[in-house]
């Protein structure tokens, strides 16, 4: 109703703990500007800018923690309760709120909107009485971006409407924030507008029409037109991958499928070198040895004898992969910024289970096989896709290899996964949610 009336000044609070709070604040950012032209906005971490200890060390203790997954799990789990919630909280407004009230005024924003955990409980306070000081109110949301589990410091219920991405997110906030049903929206996770533009061009990828439409996104990016693609991401990082582009290259050669498999390095420059000097011929000639969970050791790129089951095993396997005719080709790639052109092209993303990526997936009717999740938060991720029945889970490269295979090697089951994912998928929530917070706020 209000939308082009005027433009606004947003101001989101975010930290830079996982690439997904702020992702989902650039993509908000942006419909704001689409909708509501001459808007402007503003990323803050006011735990790391005017934050007390130990929360002022936010980013480098998460980072940190992430590389041990089962300390973070400890922390969450024990932080992640009633109690210490209370206490917390408590202890947090009271020494960081009149900082972090300058800090918000000194923004001069129109509206305040949480995209993390942290942001809520003292930034809220601190909203009310900069809204009773002006004598104007400044409203406060929240956009919960986790799919499937949350942290309990997410909710609360004097905020003035909280996104949710699901219905388990939904019982959760009731629970344990005691959010009112009418503030409680449910919007989906919000993604770059990109995927908005692709899934309406794309429509069902299992029509004619969405088949069409993918092999002209495949000519665009000069990727083969005919066979399948699998898209294996590790975070901008490039981790979590380990050794699962070798078991899917053999695994698709002992089931003949002609695949490009398509590697999402990041700015992992070492492991995008390593695949491209890795000898494919002697994989595909079961001359290589991978160990289950190595991460790529310079001993992968140079022919191991087989011991296991003796030369005749050796030699058997060996003849099987020369009799195979698939063709099957490794492409790494670097940090990319058009992941949403990749998506629509593949036909199967192979990827950990961060929210975001999930989300991106279901909005392009992407089946996902997810292969680890950080503890806590990311645990309900991995729920949430199982549950929709667009993937699932695997940790062991052989697995993930015979899984995804199955999938390529059946129609019917790969044209199921799909439409399952988009069915889940929710490409326009960002807009939608930009629309709703923004119209609110012009009529106060």
């Amino acid at each position: 109703l209000f939308c082009s009336m005027k433009g606004l000044k947003v101001l989101f609070l975010s930290s830079d703990t996982g690439g997904g709070h702020r992702a989902s604040a650039e993509s908000l950012g942006r419909q704001f500007q689409i909708h509501y032209p001459g808007s402007s906005y503003t990323l803050l971490d006011v735990v790391s800018e005017d934050g007390c200890q130990p929360y002022k060390k936010l980013v480098p203790a998460y980072q940190h923690l992430s590389q041990h997954p089962r300390r973070w799990n400890l922390l969450y789990h024990i932080s992640n309760s009633r109690p210490l919630d209370f206490f917390s909280s408590a202890y947090f407004d009271y020494m960081c709120e009149e900082r972090i009230r300058k800090r918000i005024r000194s923004h001069d924003p129109d509206v305040v909107i949480s995209v993390h955990p942290l942001m809520n409980g003292a930034p809220q306070a601190a909203c009310r009485r900069i809204s009773a000081e002006n004598g104007r109110p400044l409203p406060f949301f929240t956009v919960v971006t986790d799919l499937g589990s949350a942290h309990c410091t997410w909710f609360s219920k004097k905020v003035e409407k909280m996104f949710i991405a699901s219905e388990k997110i939904r019982r959760i906030a009731k629970a344990r924030g005691r959010v009112p049903d009418e503030k409680l929206i449910l919007s989906g996770l919000p993604i770059r507008h990109e995927f908005a533009v692709r899934a309406k061009r794309l429509g069902d990828r299992t029509t004619d029409g969405g088949r069409r439409y993918q092999r002209s996104v495949r000519l665009a990016l000069d990727l083969p037109c005919e066979g399948k693609i699998v898209l294996l991401m590790g975070g901008g990082e490039g981790v979590s991958l380990e050794n699962i582009p070798t078991a899917l290259f053999s695994q698709f050669c002992q089931d003949r499928i002609n695949v490009t498999i398509i590697v999402i390095c990041g700015r992992n420059a070492r492991l995008r070198q390593r695949l491209l000097d890795c000898d494919w011929d002697s994989v595909r000639s079961g001359l290589l040895i991978f160990p289950a969970r190595t991460f790529f050791p310079s001993s992968l790129f140079v022919p191991a004898k087989i011991s296991a089951g003796g030369a005749g095993a050796a030699s058997n396997t060996t003849e099987a992969f020369k009799e195979s005719r698939a063709e099957i080709s490794v492409l790494p790639l670097g940090f990319v910024t058009n992941i949403d052109a990749y998506m629509v092209a593949s036909d199967v993303l192979i990827s950990k289970a961060g929210p975001g990526t999930i989300a991106e997936a279901a909005a392009v009717g992407l089946p996902i096989m997810l292969t680890s999740y950080l503890p806590g938060q990311e645990e309900g991720n991995v729920d949430f896709v199982l549950e929709s029945k667009f993937g699932s889970y695997q940790e062991d490269p052989t697995q993930i290899a015979r899984e995804v295979s199955s999938w390529l090697g059946d129609p019917d089951k790969l044209c199921s996964l799909s439409k399952a994912a988009k069915r889940h998928g929710t490409p326009r929530a960002a807009a939608n949610i930009a629309i709703d917070i923004g119209d609110s706020t012009l009529r106060w």
